[in-house]
């Protein structure tokens, strides 16, 4: 499950271990953290990390198999993660040190920054590919984030991009070395600590009005 650290007045949120999908337990302990990290004064940022072969394999698709009566809920809340990211009054860096799939790729485009590991991992948005069709708040915070042609490219072929690939496509802002994804993370994090405050959180408010809007329309379709 999610731990939650402070280093040097850097909050470092480890997603876990494994698949890091986005299982109803793990979403609440994400943003248990979250409402840490929102509510804690002072200069502070936020790096998302994770340990081994996953950052996030996305949705948790076994579980919802097995309670499609809280489908609509579930979506919700996978929605509301997004918009809490994508808002978040700190400046939030996602250090991608494994594979980043689906409902994963998406949050880490939530966050302000990304880095990722540039030799081994991919980055991925495969829903074309596994027949599940993007939300409109799901479309709505990739096409916010990337480079129309980039979106389109990811959203359609569900292409699998390498660090080195997805920082020229501009999905992510640093391709390194394994060694150096979480420090260059905190690194951009910690450069970056004065901003944390309520006016950070009004511009990102008012950038991303109407990708919040939707992410937080509960009257939506399901898919």
């Amino acid at each position: 499950m999610p731990t939650l650290d402070l280093e040097d007045d850097v909050f470092v949120l480890d997603l876990g271990a494994g698949e890091n999908r986005f299982h109803p337990d793990w979403i609440a302990s994400v943003d248990a953290a979250l409402n840490e990290v929102d509510r804690t004064g002072g200069p502070r940022a936020l790096v998302t990390a994770a340990t081994g072969k996953f950052y996030s394999n996305g949705l948790d698709l076994e579980w919802l198999g097995a309670h499609a009566d809280q489908r609509q809920s579930y979506r919700s809340s996978v929605h509301e993660l997004f918009a809490r990211m994508l808002s978040l009054p700190v400046v939030t860096v996602a250090a991608l040190q494994g594979h980043t799939f689906a409902a994963g790729a998406m949050f880490s485009l939530a966050h302000d920054f990304r880095v990722m590991r540039a030799d081994r991992g991919y980055w991925c948005l495969p829903e074309a590919d596994i027949n599940i069709p993007f939300t409109p708040g799901m479309s709505a915070l990739i096409r916010s984030r990337l480079a129309p042609q980039t979106a389109h490219e990811a959203m359609v072929t569900a292409r699998r991009y390498g660090g080195s690939d997805a920082a020229a496509a501009g999905i992510v802002d640093r391709a390194v070395d394994q060694d150096a994804v979480r420090s260059t993370a905190v690194e951009i994090a910690r450069a970056q600590l004065g901003k944390a405050g309520d006016t950070l959180g009004a511009i990102k408010a008012r950038m991303y009005g109407s990708v919040l809007a939707t992410l937080r329309d509960t009257a939506g379709p399901a898919d």
